[in-house]
């Protein structure tokens, strides 16, 4: 093979290669290509690998991952007149390859100015203490007023992030004031709030050691009033039981037994020094059988010793 044959086989080889890296795209799973044909879109293609004719067709990639920008911090007239420096995050996301490369020419950019132009007039309709108490509320509001705007570009707004709000100097001193007077007064609640709370304690603590006092006496009263009932009854058992054996033992004696009892008491009457004896009608009634008695047993002696002296 001669030398002009080999360095044409060498030419038609190196437009080959040429032809096919012009003609070959590899696209990744997370990009797409929008295709132009001579200067038409076609659309999007990809993932994978996309065949393009050489010097007709045209590709731009286009990135589909969230990216995010930050907002250099930004001086904004609250509608009270205080002036604050705010930056913050933007997060987002091409939804539409095509209309992202077709609506606009550099949607980072354009986000960015929507952005900054969309938080001075959301601050500007809003107070200071609202801006900066309510700054969640104020990043889900420039979400959707940005979104409102990028939803054309093809893109997905997802997420702003407010980082810093910075007051001027005399506000941050001012706040710092009334943090600190805030905090004093909550102090204060609290120190009056643990003693009430202690004194309402203190308070229920003696009531119920009263009230177990006075259930105590209570029921040791009870008891006493009980105990000396239980002795009453006992005692007042005690003196029947005795009654009902005197009883007894009274039936037992007769008559006879009753006045020799009588006589021996009035011996021991006329034993005393005293010079006047009463005798009780009972008395003599009583001892009325006893005379009858010996009266008898006289009589019958001296019929015994009448014989006798005969």
């Amino acid at each position: 093979m001669s030398s002009a044959t080999i360095i044409i086989l060498l030419v038609l080889l190196a437009l080959i290669i040429m032809l096919a890296s012009a003609s070959l795209r590899i696209v990744r799973e997370y990009q797409r290509l929008v295709v132009f044909r001579l200067g038409r879109a076609l659309g999007s293609r990809g993932p994978g690998l996309v065949v393009l004719i050489p010097f007709i067709d045209q590709g731009v990639r286009v990135d589909l991952r969230e990216v995010f920008f930050d907002v250099e911090p930004q001086t904004c007239i609250t509608k009270d007149n205080a002036p604050l420096s705010i930056d913050f995050l933007v997060y987002m996301k091409v939804i539409n390859a095509t209309a992202s490369v077709l609506e606009v020419e550099d949607f980072r950019g354009a986000a960015r100015g929507i952005a900054i132009t969309t938080l001075r007039a959301l601050v500007g309709d809003m107070n200071l203490d609202d801006v900066l108490a309510r700054r969640d509320q104020l990043n889900e509001m420039l979400q959707v007023k940005l979104d409102e705007v990028t939803n054309r570009w093809g893109i997905k707004v997802t997420a702003v992030e407010i980082r810093e709000i910075i007051p001027p100097r005399e506000i941050q001193d001012a706040m710092s004031r009334q943090m600190s007077a805030e905090r004093q007064r909550r102090a204060l609640v609290t120190e009056a709030d643990g003693k009430r709370e202690a004194a309402i304690k203190v308070a229920e603590g003696e009531r119920q050691a009263r009230v177990l006092q006075a259930q105590g006496e209570r029921e040791a009263e009870i008891l006493v009033a009980e105990g000396q009932r239980q002795a009453r009854i006992l005692r007042a058992e005690g003196f029947a039981q005795g009654l009902e054996k005197i009883y007894q033992v009274a039936q037992g004696v007769d008559s006879k037994t009753m006045s020799l009892e009588y006589l021996d008491m009035l011996k021991q009457l006329g034993a005393s020094q005293s010079t006047k004896i009463v005798v009780p009608v009972e008395l003599m009634n009583m001892l009325q059988p006893l005379l009858e008695h010996t009266r008898q047993a006289a009589t019958g002696q001296a019929g015994e010793a009448k014989p006798a002296g005969e």
